[in-house]
């Protein structure tokens, strides 16, 4: 499960709910909520957000919580 996929389960949202408010397909919704190798898009971030009715920026910190910049 992606970091998507644990944000959407721990808030218990329903993902063909926001398939439909974002006219993201349902296949795509589960895709980046359970695959570790998709990769996520700013816009999907974006219209998911505003689906679930959080600020998008709360939600893109918790997605990339695990983004580091590389020390040299």
């Amino acid at each position: 499960m992606t970091k998507l996929g644990e944000y959407l389960e721990r808030r218990a949202v329903n993902k063909s709910h926001v398939s439909r408010k974002t006219g993201i397909s349902k296949q795509r919704i589960s895709e980046i909520s359970l695959k570790e190798t998709s990769r996520l898009q700013a816009d999907e971030v974006y219209l998911i957000a505003l689906a679930i009715g959080v600020n998008p920026c709360e939600l893109l910190e918790y997605v990339c919580s695990d983004v580091k910049l590389v020390a040299k």
